[in-house]
């Protein structure tokens, strides 16, 4: 999943290449923490915080079908 969420995270920044995703598991549950460029957080969150919805939703659908309890974290 960290490949997914670097997938389609790179097309949406400028600095593509500090685009990192750290996987570690914590009472059950997977939590993916994606770090980005300081100038890049405002187009990953998005408008209203649409772009990080619609990515959690890509995740939690994902997790779902593998019986996984996922979060995302950016920084």
């Amino acid at each position: 999943m960290k490949k997914l969420v670097e997938t389609i995270v790179k097309p949406l920044v400028d600095h593509p290449e500090d685009v990192k995703v750290t996987q570690e598991l914590c009472n059950g549950e997977i939590k993916y923490r994606l770090t980005v460029h300081p100038e890049d957080v405002g187009k990953v969150i998005g408008k209203q915080g649409r772009v990080a919805k619609a990515i959690r939703m890509l995740l939690y659908s994902v997790g779902h079908h593998n019986d996984e309890k996922v979060t995302l974290e950016i920084q």
